[in-house]
């Protein structure tokens, strides 16, 4: 079985003006399989952002290779990533950013227009805003909702695809602690459905969850 994620000796460095680049990662390997959870673990300023926004094809590492189920993305024009990331991938990042003038509902239903399935996914998106546990938030607007609302709209926003990998940064940041294991709960059920995931967290609870972890210094 391919993996849906492979890191092969990445590194990731930003130049800095009148000084040596900034290594933020060296030589990292990861490998994500269907039915897995990695955890990338860390301190603040560790890397890990980084290392989710390479794995999301958003950023290209400064050595080595990133695939998605074999695909080079190195080897890929920026369209052809931006494709595959649609069909393939669903991201989260930290700020759970979403469209101030759209509802929640409007909000998670975003990544159907492309595809075409507004009306097949409806039901589907309603479903996911109750999973997470704001479906009585689904006609609010982002301004009206708390951070941690804001963070599970957008999950259920990267779920609507159905995903074959889901990346997600430190989905339980900002929750309380039964939320947040509500949270890992719907990852952990994710991985369990086939889905490749991969995290980066430090709450320990979701880092005791994941099937594999690699720690940043």
């Amino acid at each position: 079985m391919s993996a849906a994620l492979e890191f092969d000796d990445v590194t990731v460095a930003y130049a800095r003006q009148n000084a040596a680049p900034l290594v933020l990662v060296s030589g990292c390997d990861i490998t994500v399989r269907p039915g897995r959870l990695h955890c990338v673990a860390g301190r603040s300023g560790s890397g890990k952002t980084s290392v989710l926004r390479v794995a999301a094809g958003l950023v290209a590492p400064s050595e080595g290779r990133v695939l998605w189920d074999g695909l080079d993305l190195a080897g890929l024009a920026d369209d052809a990533v931006t494709r595959l990331r649609r069909e393939r991938v669903g991201f989260l990042d930290q700020s759970g950013a979403l469209i101030d003038g759209m509802s929640v509902l409007e909000n998670v239903m975003v990544p159907a227009v492309p595809a075409r399935r507004v009306r097949e996914l409806g039901e589907r998106a309603i479903g996911l805003l109750d999973r997470v546990g704001i479906a009585d938030r689904a006609s609010a607007r982002p301004a009206e909702l708390s951070g941690g609302e804001r963070q599970r709209a957008a999950l259920a926003r990267a779920l609507l695809l159905s995903p074959q990998l889901l990346i997600v940064d430190e989905p339980t940041a900002g929750l309380d602690r039964a939320t947040a294991d509500d949270i890992i709960e719907l990852l952990v059920a994710q991985r369990d459905a086939d889905v490749a995931v991969l995290v980066a967290s430090h709450d320990p609870h979701l880092i005791d969850a994941a099937d594999a972890r690699t720690h940043l210094a």
